[in-house]
């Protein structure tokens, strides 16, 4: 089979934090931050992409592009091959900063994976969406928020992965700072050292229960302990130095708890009430410069629903 059974289709992908201190490439919560990607099906082999919003400017046009790249990797899985004699007309509303551990990476690859199945007729279920998004990213959090939305806890072994997601409180609110700094993935994974000891592969591994513990229970007040972390933090506080001034006045402020975004360079805080989030906002915009950085501080709410198709034709 290789046709293709629509000629259009529009799909959301949200942002997300992840590791969420302690779960290290294990646990995401996805945000109401979203990038739109309209795909339309055109003559000849040529496509051509277009970026509005974050990204414009310096994302790739062309196939090197990474949705476009998760889109003919989908459609070969859901077809057995990419139609011969037709291109592609991308246009992406990028909301997510990149290089700011907010997922942009992640959503664009899941946006592709699912446009790519809604433009099939969708053969591919969930658990092979998520097998093949952590494929082409590498690791498995992000892409598990952004691909099913809400809270999730992901594993990811030998190219099997299980993934339970379940809605986090409704009263949680996240707000970010999100520094002008960029900083890849690739270089944050770099500074982390090859072995860790067996007490602070303990000291985490309780505090990754709790976190779960604490979202699925709604006992946000755990979230200050659970978020602390030895595996990762440490070191990219390294690269990053700001860090642990900005996580101690978060917390500071009120915050439940308070950690690294991803690998950076954004920093996420926790709250359940407006007046926290306004506190923490201004405690984030106060440590920023006095640390000497640029950047913004923004409050989202966590999203429930993950990438979605909005429109198809």
């Amino acid at each position: 089979m290789t046709e293709l059974t629509l000629q259009r289709v529009v799909v959301d992908a949200p942002a997300s934090t992840a590791n969420l201190g302690a779960g290290y490439d294990a646990l995401a919560l996805a945000v109401d931050l979203v990038d739109r990607v309209e795909l339309s099906v055109t003559p000849g082999r040529d496509s051509i992409v277009e970026v509005e919003g974050e990204g414009s400017g310096s994302l790739p046009a062309g196939p090197e592009n990474r949705f476009l790249m998760a889109f003919e990797t989908g459609l070969r899985w859901a077809l057995g091959e990419v139609p011969a004699e037709v291109g592609w007309a991308v246009r992406m509303k990028n909301a997510i900063p990149l290089l700011r551990g907010l997922g942009s990476s992640a959503a664009a690859t899941v946006a592709g994976l699912v446009a790519a199945n809604a433009l099939a007729g969708d053969p591919l279920d969930e658990r092979r969406l998520l097998e093949l998004a952590i494929q082409l990213e590498g690791h498995p959090d992000n892409v598990a928020a952004a691909l099913l939305g809400g809270f999730v806890v992901v594993v990811s072994d030998d190219g099997r992965a299980e993934a339970v997601r379940f809605d986090p409180p409704l009263r949680l609110r996240c707000v970010f700072f999100v520094p002008a700094l960029e900083l890849s993935t690739t270089r944050m994974r770099q500074v982390l050292p090859a072995e860790v000891s067996h007490r602070d592969a303990a000291f985490n591994l309780g505090r990754a229960a709790l976190t779960v513990a604490a979202f699925a229970s709604g006992r946000l007040d755990l979230l200050r302990l659970a978020t602390e972390d030895r595996l990762h933090q440490p070191y990219r506080g390294e690269v990053f130095p700001a860090l642990p001034a900005l996580i101690e006045a978060a917390v500071g402020a009120g915050a439940h708890g308070a950690c690294l975004s991803g690998a950076g360079s954004s920093v996420v805080a926790f709250t359940d009430s407006p007046e926290a989030s306004g506190a923490v906002e201004r405690a984030f915009a106060e440590a920023a410069r006095a640390a000497g950085l640029e950047g913004v501080v923004q409050t989202l709410a966590p999203r429930r629903a993950g990438t979605v198709v909005v429109e198809a034709d």
